[in-house]
């Protein structure tokens, strides 16, 4: 398997009051795993607010080495956790 592979993309950004974001969708059925890397190339994108653009562009995905995939196989679910806190007080309310 090649480590390194260009492959066409689409990238959609949205900036709305209700929904902020940016997705991008390769094409075909390239399978990501843990650990690789999708760097898409061109310009930045600039969305005014209210719209959202969809946009083609060329993609680059970097598959991980071993040592990549399993650090982000194993560190992944400490990270995870970062997201929330949870947390008991002893005094009563």
């Amino acid at each position: 398997m090649s480590r390194t592979l260009c492959i066409g993309c689409t990238v959609e950004v949205v900036n709305r009051f209700e929904e902020l974001g940016a997705h991008v969708r390769l094409d075909g059925d390239v399978p990501l795993f843990p650990g690789d890397r999708v760097i898409v190339h061109g310009r930045p994108i600039a969305v005014p607010f209210g719209q959202m653009l969809s946009e083609r562009r060329s993609a680059t995905v970097r598959r991980a080495g071993p040592l990549r995939g399993f650090w982000a196989r194993h560190v992944r679910q400490w990270q995870l956790t970062q997201l929330y806190e949870v947390g008991f007080d002893g005094e009563p309310a």
